[in-house]
């Protein structure tokens, strides 16, 4: 496959700028891990907004009607899709917003699982396909193509650092695999606050299981802490995380019922601020697996 520069440059000089001057895209994505890959492709030139910002959960996120203001001159919209950002559209079309919305996950195939939700089964989406750094790429994609669209002026520099970065997501991933097979079978199982990251589970073969569903707007039941509780004494598990968005207080139970420690924090749905240590999304990526290695050698 050549390389997306090549892509993108072709499909950059085939089509004509609408203008001819060096303005920034405006830009709009719904929540800070997208706005991140989006400002590393984009690089300086395009002005991004993330609708829910660092440490923001985008599952419960109720916008105001002075969020729909941020859309106002924007080129752009960037959403995840997969059920995480459905209030996007909504608010866009309440600010009569015109112009094209990115679904970012649209090359993805998306994980579904099964949720009980009061003693009924329903099928539902997992929405979390950027904890793969494989679907990153795919992501990174999307969003050259279009930028380049939108802006084709810079599309050799929108190539450029989409190129880049998947590189690294693509290195990031081949180290990834080579550190998990110096970690046993029997130990690749570790306890989340809510369940992130099904797609770096089926990625690596790591057992994640978590106290809530896919979305962090579910109570979980007494009855899923209980089967949850008796599982970590019985393998032993050591790697419980809280998640950045989440309640602490569920882990913080779990674990003083459990004796198991608490492992820490993972970035699932959101990024740091800028002086934390998940401040972008490879950053993030590179923490998290830190993270998860490190403590799934203590089970």
């Amino acid at each position: 496959m050549r390389p997306l520069f090549v892509a993108i440059a072709a499909l950059g000089m085939a089509l004509t700028p609408v203008t001819a001057d060096a303005r920034s895209l405006k830009i709009v994505a719904s929540f800070s891990i997208l706005a991140d890959m989006v400002r590393e492709v984009a690089g300086p030139f395009a002005d991004i907004t993330a609708m829910v910002g660092p440490g923001g959960d985008a599952h419960t996120f109720n916008p105001s009607p002075s969020d729909a203001g941020k859309f106002a001159g924007a080129d752009l919209i960037f959403v995840n899709g997969l059920g995480l950002d459905g209030w996007m559209q909504p608010l866009a079309q309440s600010a009569d917003f015109t112009g094209e919305i990115v679904t970012a996950s649209q090359d993805i195939t998306p994980r579904h699982m099964t949720e009980t939700d009061g003693g009924a089964k329903r099928l539902v989406t997992d929405p979390h396909a950027w904890q793969d750094p494989r679907n990153g790429g795919l992501y990174i994609r999307t969003i050259a193509l279009a930028l380049a669209k939108a802006d084709p002026l810079h599309s050799a520099e929108f190539a450029r650092g989409a190129d880049k970065l998947v590189a690294d997501l693509d290195l990031l991933d081949i180290q990834t695999r080579a550190r998990l097979a110096n970690v046993a079978i029997e130990k690749r199982k570790v306890i989340t606050s809510h369940d992130a990251f099904g797609y770096f589970s089926a990625a690596y073969g790591v057992a994640l299981l978590a106290p809530e569903g896919i979305s962090t707007d579910q109570e979980p039941s007494a009855g899923a802490v209980a089967r949850l509780i008796d599982q970590i004494r019985m393998d032993h598990i050591r790697a419980v995380f809280i998640e950045n968005m989440t309640d602490p207080r569920l882990i913080e139970a779990i674990c003083a019922e459990t004796g198991a420690p608490d492992s820490g924090t993972l970035y699932s749905d959101a990024l740091s601020l800028s002086d934390g240590p998940a401040p972008t999304y490879l950053a993030m990526l590179h923490y998290n697996i830190d993270k998860l290695i490190y403590a799934m050698q203590r089970n």
